[in-house]
């Protein structure tokens, strides 16, 4: 009996379940999406070191999950909250007829039940069609061999989705048994009537307050992009949180009395068609808007900050590779220790050794053929003693106390100007001269340019053997030696050749192509050189780098950090696109005898849409207006962050979260719309 009244309940009410159920079906799908990537992966036959990075990728994605679990169920919980409230008045009536609170729970437990495993369902059945789309995604993240892939359903994924949501159900149970257990039958029958008092609040208190979450929003924002407070401690960074977030909530609180105040003084546009009504539709929940979207502007404020920098992240890691990679191979070699040096490493005698021959030498002593390398290019480094602080001369004062967390004391790396021109030839990079007297500064690094111009601006001298060098420029020259996969090279010291000795080489550098043109060939290659691993390579005397080795780490970090972001990302905006939602459902609801009032007034249909549209557009666009106000200052914060690793270009990355925020939040709100016209509508 009371089953067959649960399945009555949800058909009749199926338009006022339709969004709870879509946000369940697509928080089972995504879950599932992204669990599944663990199933897929095993298929694609990738590198070993990939491999690994798959193997991580897969660790954190279920750790997030569990992050994940607890957003979407107390989201569920919220959702459920609302539904019930929807249902007061229905419950009143079960009760004024005789029913017990104990049978009104099991028709709700029911009902949960139901809907939960409709919506695990055709959540897992969108979710396995997807997850045949993000197999794709990976695979060409990856650059994965697709020859033996076959799709596949992932019993794991789909087992977590059920103990996680299952678990989630369980709570929303509770809680629904919970609350009908607390319900007055007064308070259930009336509870359609009941509005929230309007309260005006005192403007002049209003606007203090305002100007007062302004000037605390403002220091937040200068915190942030100033360079000077951000070198200092990171913890402080508490700081433009605390304030960010309190300064939000006051804004919210503030506004909820001014504008309706400001509005209602401008009498040409508050009695302009049905304005009047929306504006006291809107105040008349006033309070309890404030909370909930000061939490949804945060969560919208992260949602876009965290997707803009991590899809920007993917981006820089894998397009530069070409650029700061112009060769396929780098070996660098420790030369030259001296005894008083010795304590600084723990070489045993045959390393010690083996510091004195070249490159070349090693490489042959340990059976790799040089054969199977093509445009042999050596060049070395040179040990001068010159430090980063003598080489900033009078600005490294000011600068260290800007920039704490920098190395002053370490020794510059320093290049004769013969040595780097065949470099720059090699890599097709500009070549210079220079006069006896003369150095120039070699830097790809945005922070460390910077920091170097001022020193090079007020002509700082440099001793290198005892001879003074005066810089050639006033400015870094773009360039690098070391190949890589961003912009990381802090600085190099290129100076005349007269300048150095032979004997204090400290570094030798081999760079060179694989000697073949058919990748797997150069795979074998770079495969044998990783035997170095277990010899030289541990001691750190001779170390490698290919251009394969850096793209698969590209690759493989900027996929994780894609999926990181994507996870979470669109888990926060369904989550905060939702809330807002089921909110203006139950608006709605409680509203509908008033626009049948409106209607006997003589308001046509055209008019209550649009009273109802602008009052949905405006509950939606208040979190997401600020959002997108401390996303501007959010990203020019994640970008500095960003560039002190090399990484830049945000715009695209933007652009994609755009799209994002447009199909997720743009499509709950006219779905939220057209569900409210339904509700509202006269029967």
């Amino acid at each position: 009996m009371l089953f067959k009244l649960s399945i009555k309940n949800i058909q009749k009410s199926i338009k006022d379940y339709a969004i709870y159920f879509l946000t369940l079906v697509l928080g089972v799908a995504i879950f599932y999406v992204f669990n599944s990537i663990e199933s897929q992966t095993v298929m694609m036959k990738v590198s070993s070191n990939t491999l690994e990075i798959i193997n991580l990728m897969n660790q954190l994605l279920s750790s997030v999950s569990v992050f994940i679990s607890f957003i979407l169920g107390f989201l569920i919980i919220y959702a459920s909250r609302f539904l019930i409230k929807r249902r007061n008045k229905e419950f009143g009536i079960y009760l004024t007829l005789g029913m017990s609170k104990r049978k009104i729970s099991l028709i709700l437990f029911f009902e949960t039940l139901i809907i939960g495993i409709l919506s695990l369902g055709v959540g897992l059945l969108i979710g396995f069609f997807l997850s045949e789309l993000m197999s794709l995604l990976v695979a060409n993240l990856f650059e994965a061999d697709m020859t033996n892939f076959r799709f596949i359903f992932s019993s794991s994924a789909a087992l977590k989705c059920l103990i996680y949501f299952g678990i989630m159900y369980l709570i929303v149970m509770i809680f629904n048994t919970i609350s009908v257990s607390k319900c007055k039958l007064i308070d259930l029958i009336n509870s359609s009537k009941k509005t929230e008092k309007i309260k005006l609040k005192n403007p002049i208190l209003c606007v203090i307050i305002f100007i007062i979450a302004c000037v605390m929003l403002i220091y937040s924002y200068y915190f942030v992009t100033s360079d000077s407070k951000l070198s200092g401690d990171v913890t402080s960074l508490y700081i433009p949180i605390v304030l960010g977030a309190l300064s939000t909530f006051l804004i919210f609180w503030s506004l909820s009395g001014l504008i309706l105040k400001i509005v209602m003084n401008m009498k040409g546009l508050y009695y302009k068609g049905l304005n009047s009504f929306t504006l006291r539709q809107v105040s008349s929940k006033i309070n309890t808007t404030v909370f909930s979207s000061t939490i949804i502007c945060l969560m919208l404020f992260i949602t876009i900050c965290f997707l803009s920098s991590c899809l920007s992240i993917k981006n820089s890691l894998t397009g530069n590779i070409n650029e700061l990679s112009p060769v396929e191979v780098e070996f660098t070699k420790l030369r030259n220790i001296k005894d008083e040096n010795l304590k600084d490493y723990n070489f045993e005698d045959k390393a010690l050794l083996d510091t004195k021959v070249s490159i070349k030498e090693t490489l042959k002593n340990n059976n790799i053929d040089i054969n199977n390398f093509k445009d042999n290019l050596t060049v070395y480094y040179y040990n001068t003693n010159l430090t980063l602080r003598d080489a900033l001369g009078k600005s490294a004062s000011t600068t260290e106390k800007t920039f704490p967390f920098i190395h002053f004391d370490e020794q510059e790396q320093v290049m004769s100007i013969s040595d780097y021109n065949k470099v720059a030839k090699l890599y097709g990079n500009k070549t210079y001269t220079l006069k006896e007297n003369e150095y120039i500064v070699i830097a790809d690094y945005n922070s460390m340019i910077n920091i170097r111009n001022v020193a090079l601006k007020d002509k700082e001298s440099i001793n290198i053997n005892g001879i003074n060098l005066v810089p050639k420029y006033t400015e870094c020259k773009y360039g690098f030696v070391d190949i890589g996969a961003q912009h990381l090279n802090i600085g190099i010291i290129v100076v005349p050749d007269n300048v150095l000795k032979e004997n204090t080489i400290s570094n030798e550098i081999l760079l060179a192509n694989f000697n073949s043109k058919n990748k797997n060939e150069k795979i074998k290659i770079n495969n044998e050189l990783a035997n170095l691993e277990e010899t030289h390579y541990k001691t750190h005397v001779l170390s490698y780098n290919t251009k394969l080795d850096m793209l698969e780490s590209s690759i493989g970090l900027g996929a994780l950090v894609t999926f990181i972001g994507l996870y979470l990302g669109i888990i926060f905006l369904i989550s905060s696109a939702a809330i807002l939602a089921l909110k203006e459902l139950s608006e709605s609801t409680d509203n509908k005898e008033r626009y049948k009032m409106i209607r006997k007034l003589g308001a046509d249909e055209k008019m209550i849409n649009k009273a109802l549209f602008n009052q949905i557009f405006i509950f939606f666009m208040i979190p997401l207006s600020l959002a997108i106000v401390h996303s501007i200052f959010g990203i020019k914060f994640a970008k500095k962050i960003l560039g002190t690793m090399g990484i830049s270009g945000l715009t695209s990355s933007i652009t994609m979260t755009f799209i994002f925020l447009v199909l997720i939040y743009g499509g709950y709100f006219l779905l939220t719309y057209f569900a409210s016209k339904n509700i509202i509508r006269e029967r």
